[in-house]
This record gives structure tokens, sequence and C-alpha cells, in this order.
């Protein structure tokens, strides 16, 4: 908006009584172009060298908003827009920004998997990255503290924190229930043990570009960077953003021999060891759910 239309606005909610007044005061001070977006608190009667104060250094109404456990760079960059913090396309181009990472010290093409879900209070106005600066290193702080628990050393290359954010970002979609958290990270580092394919139905899922809900047999055998199906070993990045409990069991995963397990249909899962085990599990949950 224009500083006219500004002013004009301010008069038309009662803010102001003359739109001109303000307007010549605004450009005395040198301040007609520096009103900033967002949100502001205004009341009837503030005195205009005080309004126009609150309008150029930014201080606009906080906001509480919560990012959930799992939650894909696409979903925070709408929620944040939803929320007027940020307009998604420039979230999503800054969150690609190579330069941008390399300052973060972020191994990947993009912040995924590093913007941490929490409860954060931002402000209308606040710049983009800063905003993203904040989550990322809310997720370093979380991370150092789980790996100081763990007696882990704290001293990993990139590339090493790149592969755990991978791996809890499988096991958060993969999760229902938190308790089996550390379980399904252990069926996992035990088929990179063996050099079996993952076989996570959550990563073909993240690299199908505008997937409908329906997980076909097609989209199995369609090869992608993501499909676990196909291609062995770890995807090429975080298929999401883990929150504690996923980085905790992969820091530390439950000891087991399991090499399966299928969803039971309650949020919980049945684990097997053999493939034959395996396969009945799977009639008795899955088979028996498309009957019915």
């Amino acid at each position: 908006m224009s500083l006219q239309a500004i002013a004009h606005r301010l008069t038309q909610e009662g803010i102001i009584q003359d739109p001109y007044h303000f307007m010549i005061l605004a450009w005395w001070k040198g301040l007609g172009k520096k009103i900033q977006w967002g949100d502001f608190e205004l009341y009837a009667g503030i005195p205009p060298t005080i309004l126009l104060n609150d309008l150029t250094t930014g201080e606009t109404i906080l906001r509480r908003i919560t990012i959930p456990e799992g939650f894909t760079l696409l979903q925070i960059a709408r929620r944040l827009s939803e929320e007027n913090l940020a307009e998604e396309k420039a979230f999503l181009a800054s969150a690609y920004d190579p330069q941008f990472l390399e300052t973060l010290e972020i191994d990947g093409q993009s912040l995924e998997g590093y913007l941490f879900p929490d409860t954060y209070i931002f402000h209308q106005g606040m710049s983009i990255q800063t905003i993203q600066k904040r989550m990322v290193r809310r997720f370093k702080e979380v991370l150092t503290r789980l790996q100081e628990k763990e007696g882990i050393p704290g001293d990993q290359d990139r590339e090493d924190i790149k592969k755990i954010v991978t791996l809890a970002s499988i096991v958060e979609k993969e999760s229902g229930l938190k308790s089996e958290q550390p379980l399904i990270a252990s069926v996992f580092y035990n088929r990179l043990k063996k050099g079996m394919a993952l076989q996570s139905d959550p990563t073909v899922i993240y690299g199908i570009k505008d997937f409908n809900g329906n997980l076909t047999k097609k989209n199995l055998l369609t090869p992608t960077a993501y499909n676990t199906y196909l291609k062995p070993g770890l995807p090429p990045g975080p298929i999401a953003n883990p929150g504690k409990d996923s980085l905790q069991a992969v820091l530390s995963p439950a000891r087991s021999d399991y090499l399966y397990f299928v969803s039971k249909n309650d949020g919980s899962h049945y684990f097997s060891k053999t493939l034959q085990n395996h396969l009945r599990a799977v009639a008795r949950y899955q088979l028996s759910r498309k009957e019915k």
C-alpha cells in the first residue's frame, strides 16, 4: 500500500482524523517509505508521532504458531502463509537457496528436516530468513541435547547429521505411536546393515509430485530418487521435519532382530523377524481390512 492509501485506511478505521496531516508528518520525518507490513494493534487518538513509530519499527502483533511433528517443508510454508507470517513461494525459495543453506551449515538441497516442529512466537513483518533461522537453531539445540544425553560426540560432520535427520524423518512418518519409534528405527537399522531396501511407503509418497492420497503398485514400481523399494539405502534427504522423539529413537534405537512391520490399523504395528511371518501379518491386518 502507498502512504496515501495507508493514511486513508487509518482514517476510515477511526485511528486518525486528518490523512493529509499524517502524510505530511511522515514525509517530514523521512518515514513515508519505511512503514512495515503486518497486523498492528492501534487505537483511536494515538498521537501521530507514536503511530508512525509503531508502524515503522515493525512492532506488530505477536503470533503463536504450532508446527506439528512430521510436517513437510511445503506444509510449514502453507501454515505460515495462512497465518500471514510469510508468503509461501518466498518461504520455499529461501528454503532452497544454496547460499542460505551454507550459512546455516546444512548439507542438503533444502531446509527439509531442519525446521524443528515446535510452538513459536513470531511477529508480523519478521523476515522469512529470520523465521527459518530460529527454527533451525531450535533443531540444533534439541539435537545437541539428545546427543549429550546419549554420550554421542557433538562434532559430527554435516553428512552424518543429514543421515540422522533423514532416518528420523522416515521414523516420524511411519509411526503412529511414539512408544514404537525406537522399535521402528531398529527395523530400518537392521535392514540397512543387511543391505536390504528400506521399502518405506512414506519415502515413495514424498517422491511423487501432486500425490493424490492413493498409493498404488505402479507408484512402488516407478523409479524416483525417494523410492526406497527400488533404491537401496537412505533416500537423498529427509522427507519431513522430525520431532524430538523420532530423533531420540534414531540416536538410541531399540535392540531387536525385526526386519518387517505392518500396520494393525489402530496406530500400532505388528513386527516380524521373517518374511513368512510378515506375509501372514499382512494377510491378517491388511487383506482382511480390504475385504471389510
